[in-house]
């Protein structure tokens, strides 16, 4: 479970991400997206199920160019890219990989980027405290915040977007009947020394209490479960290199963390939400879109 400390949370960070990013490159799709993806075909290949997934974030925060987006524990800068990329906002991403953060600012230059992306090696929390964004997204990161710090998480988040600002909450979630397992010791022994899951309810729940108004939710349960299997078969397909570059011990451990999870996911003992919410500043609400067919539109 995360304490909520800077420097222990930087060390579990570390201890998983840190691993080697040429390992991560064995089964992750080219863009290097850690989280899951949105197949619009059942056949998908992972490729463009990732690029579907960045859209499909993208659309839900109804980014606009010029807009100021962060992008918390943004992994390897994949999600800042695209949003600069194809929908011309000025993106900040932070990470607390040093690994990542390198990565991301190599990939940034290649692409001619620096100007409007930027990704740090910066805990958020030490944002300036009059920094604004007009879009956050926090992709996979709920599950490292720790359940007693929800109040302070969502409360920090809200205070950094600007009145009427979106954010989209995208994280793992245990069914509400879940109790803990050897799988669950195994995972925060070797894997997330910091993991710590929430019931979806108790999840919005203490969004709600930070003045959130909850606008759209999605399960994508289904679409991680098949997410990992991709991920076990391209890691499986390159054992030999996983084996060169990490050793036998950490091969077999994310293997088998991959191989639990896509059970777990397909099984439903966890899911995976999307929450869309925006900052509300007043009682009178403001406009909200009314449908989702603009998500799903084709482009």
């Amino acid at each position: 479970m995360s304490t909520g400390g800077k420097q222990s949370d930087a060390r579990a960070i570390a201890h998983h991400y840190d691993v080697s990013n040429d390992f991560y490159a064995l089964f992750l799709d080219p863009l290097m997206l850690y989280t899951c993806a949105y197949y619009r075909e059942p056949d998908g290949k992972l490729e463009q199920a990732q690029q579907d997934k960045l859209d499909l974030v993208c659309r839900k925060l109804r980014l606009e160019p010029g807009e100021r987006m962060l992008d918390i524990g943004c992994g390897w800068g994949s999600l800042s890219v695209w949003a600069a990329r194809h929908y011309g906002v000025r993106a900040h991403g932070v990470t607390l990989s040093r690994a990542q953060a390198e990565w991301a600012g190599d990939r940034i230059r290649r692409e001619g980027l620096e100007a409007r992306c930027l990704v740090e090696y910066r805990d958020w929390r030490d944002l300036a405290p009059d920094a604004r964004y007009d879009k956050i997204a926090a992709i996979g990161i709920i599950e490292h915040v720790g359940i007693p710090n929800y109040p302070a998480f969502f409360g920090r988040v809200r205070n950094l977007l600007n009145d009427g600002g979106l954010y989209l909450n995208h994280g793992i979630h245990h069914e509400f009947h879940w109790k803990r397992t050897s799988q669950t010791d195994f995972l925060l022994h070797h894997v997330f020394p910091n993991g710590d899951l929430s019931g979806f309810t108790e999840t919005v729940t203490e969004m709600e209490r930070a003045s959130w108004e909850v606008l759209d939710v999605e399960n994508l349960r289904l679409h991680y479960a098949r997410t990992c299997r991709h991920w076990v078969e391209r890691l499986r397909a390159r054992a030999d290199e996983a084996r060169a570059i990490v050793g036998e011990r950490t091969y077999r451990t994310w293997l088998l963390y991959l191989t639990c999870s896509a059970v777990a996911f397909g099984a439903g003992s966890i899911g995976l939400y999307q929450v869309l919410a925006r900052k509300q500043w007043d009682r009178a609400g403001g406009s909200a879109p009314t449908t989702r067919e603009d998500l799903y539109a084709e482009r």
